[in-house]
């Protein structure tokens, strides 16, 4: 379900190299509302991939898009706030917050109001940052100018003004479209792993689907159906290859009876609503209480039910024989067998609208085959039947451990919905607790150690139950050290985040246990990531990397940068590579978006971008691109002591086997 594979294939395609990104271009128009006030429109074009950060997010997320209007000698009046478009809005799991960001488009507006006449142009800037899949570039600041129309004096004039404001116009998205042979060849490269990431999301649903299909026919609504339904078509039919054919198509009708269900649901909430419905806070409490409602059911309190009057209705349908009466027959078993299968069919239905686009398609396509494949198997291989385990109080259990699972993922979406309003109502400690709870009550049910309604009297449990039993058990063993701190990798996605905790460092001493006890550090240096020493002051690190006799990892970074903080919580927090950033080199992280002023004296215009270096992030974001020539993070460079490069550079690469021969292989450089 994750992107990784995605984004090695884009570090394979290119992005490992240093390369110079500028893939927003602005342009600017003014609207005119009357005489004294005018819309000032600013647009920004953003290449394929990339996306725009939009100006209303929380202190601590990404940086915002933010505009200035230049108006020292008062010659208008903003009215209102700068206005954006709806774009995207997703719950950032690193940020912990909802972000909104832009693609492909972004327009900004802002009315103001002319305090005098004869005004010709207004001046402006913006400031923005813009990320891809693997890429974050530093903040950004543009030059707008607003150019006010002039009076219409005549219809020729007018039409000639038009004429120019046109030619304008498109002359920028000409400019915002003219890249060069290097960056094409990115956005082809990008474009195809998009399309490629599309369908291995739409295939993961598939199999999800699939094997959730195979286990509803595991159900005692279902099961039991099977060598009924088998006979009859071999009874009814006067040879075998149109007991076959019937079986063919009451299987085929299954799967038309669940994919069009999930048209149904597609073509209500809509493709792209779908996605955007799964950071809403209130459809993650609503699926939070439907899931809870499975589970109970499930675990035997109540069944659920549709009208008996429909499943009569549909019953007597089936009896009208030929191809319309099969179908009826397929769709009394979708109704009959609603208690176990609607559950399970309404969670795969959640998860796919997380996944927006056809997704619930694909994944009732999935769910029905599975369903349908036994049905028309048997058919065609009646003999097969013999082989079937007789129904009984084994099914019942499988309903029961589905309804813990269904329990333990209601929780995940209470977990979203908590993570968005930022509550701290579901940290993670209690989140892993009540997973502990549920998958612990799980293993004693496999034991035997409870019995729920419905279960039959449990003399001794199978071998298979046994080894489950026993797999639970050690998954529920596994989750305890998390309430300490442990990162519990294998989950990783489900629980809240490690610093939305009541402990966000762990209960315990972890990472880099060695300076938390003796808790000294060399001058200008502090407890980075992981707790490794680290240096944000170039000159101070060199100076300690001399001392030491060790090459320097200069990280460029950022404090709203995504990609670095996966990098420091999925990479860094390897053993080995761990190990190798505390004891074999000098850790100097550069954060490019840094926002505090240098001294006025420090202060200058870079030779390489023409802009002034006013803040620190400023002047390590100029060394990077003049040094470089790359203006990405996180970017990664080993160098020696004389700054030299001891190999090539590296970007985001979740790799860690890679990350790791990557840093041997600059520290083997540096001993020669």
């Amino acid at each position: 379900m994750k992107n990784s594979i995605i984004i090695v294939l884009l570090l394979l395609s290119g992005s490992m190299f240093a390369q110079m990104y500028n893939p927003v271009k602005w342009s600017t128009s003014v609207e005119k509302v009357s005489d004294k006030e005018y819309i000032l429109k600013a647009k920004a074009v953003i290449q394929s991939g990339w996306h725009l950060y939009g100006q209303y997010i929380e202190e601590g997320g990404p940086s915002r898009t933010a505009f200035t209007f230049k108006n020292t000698s008062k010659k208008f009046e903003l009215v209102g706030k700068t206005t954006e478009e709806k774009g995207h809005e997703v719950v950032d799991k690193i940020f912990d917050m909802k972000i909104k960001y832009f693609e492909d488009k972004a327009l900004f507006t802002q009315k103001i109001k002319l305090a005098s006449e004869g005004i010709s142009s207004i001046d402006g800037e913006v400031e923005f940052m813009v990320c891809d899949d693997s890429n974050c570039l530093p903040p950004t600041t543009e030059e707008l100018v607003f150019k006010i129309p002039a009076e219409k004096k005549t219809t020729a004039a007018a039409e000639t003004t038009a004429v120019k404001q046109d030619s304008i116009s498109t002359d920028e998205v000409t400019v915002s479209k003219a890249v060069d042979k290097a960056e094409k060849t990115k956005k082809a490269v990008t474009a195809a792993t998009t399309k490629k990431n599309e369908k291995r999301g739409l295939l993961s649903i598939f199999i999800i689907a699939f094997l959730s299909g195979f286990a509803a026919l595991l159900t005692p609504c279902v099961f039991p159906m099977i060598p009924m339904t088998v006979s009859y078509f071999t009874k009814q039919s006067k040879t075998k290859a149109a007991g076959i054919r019937n079986a063919m198509i009451y299987g085929f009708s299954i799967v038309i009876i669940y994919v069009l269900l999930g048209s149904i649901v597609t073509a209500v909430f809509g493709a792209d609503s779908l996605n955007a419905l799964s950071t809403n806070v209130w459809f993650n409490l609503i699926f939070f209480i439907l899931l809870v409602v499975f589970a109970i059911s499930f675990l035997g309190a109540f069944e659920i039910m549709l009208p008996n009057a429909l499943a009569n209705k549909v019953d007597s349908q089936a009896d009208r024989g030929g191809i319309i009466g099969i179908f009826f027959m397929a769709l009394a078993l979708a109704i009959v067998s609603f208690s176990c299968t609607g559950p399970i069919v309404g969670t795969l239905l959640v998860e796919a609208a997380s996944k927006g686009g056809i997704a619930p398609i694909v994944g009732m396509l999935g769910f029905s085959i599975a369903i349908a494949l036994p049905f028309s198997l048997f058919a065609a291989f009646p003999g097969w039947l013999n082989a079937l385990p007789k129904s009984g109080g084994w099914l019942n259990t499988v309903k029961v451990v589905l309804g813990f699972l269904e329990l333990a993922l209601a929780f995940k979406f209470l977990s979203n919905a908590d993570l968005v309003l930022q509550l701290h109502w579901l940290e993670r400690e209690t989140f892993l607790a009540i997973w502990i709870a549920v998958f612990g009550m799980l293993a004693f049910y496999l034991f035997g150690k409870i019995t729920l309604p419905h279960d039959s009297p449990l003399n001794h449990i199978s071998v298979g139950r046994l080894g489950f039993g026993l797999i639970v058990l050690s998954f529920t063993i596994y989750l305890i050290p998390g309430l300490w701190g442990a990162p519990l990798k294998i989950i990783s996605g489900f629980p809240p985040p490690m610093q939305y905790s009541e402990s966000p460092n762990g209960l315990g001493v972890s990472g880099n246990s060695e300076l938390k006890i003796t808790g000294s550090l060399p001058e200008g240096a502090e407890h980075g990531p992981q707790n490794i020493i680290t240096f944000h002051d170039y000159d101070k690190g060199m100076e300690y990397a001399k001392k030491q006799g060790k090459p320097v990892l200069l990280d460029f970074t950022g404090y709203a940068c995504v990609n670095c903080r996966k990098m420091e919580e999925l990479v860094w927090s390897d053993p080995k590579v761990l190990g190798v950033l505390n004891n074999d080199v000098v850790l100097i992280s550069l954060y490019v978006d840094d926002k505090k002023e240098l001294p006025e004296r420090e202060q200058y215009v870079s030779e390489t971008t023409g802009k002034k270096i006013k803040t620190i992030g400023n002047k390590w974001s100029d060394l990077q691109i003049k040094t470089y020539k790359a203006n990405a993070q996180p970017f990664y460079v080993i160098v020696d002591h004389n700054s030299n490069s001891l190999t090539e550079t590296s970007a985001y690469n979740p790799d860690i086997t890679e990350y790791y021969n990557w840093l041997q292989s600059g520290i083997k450089n540096f001993k020669k």
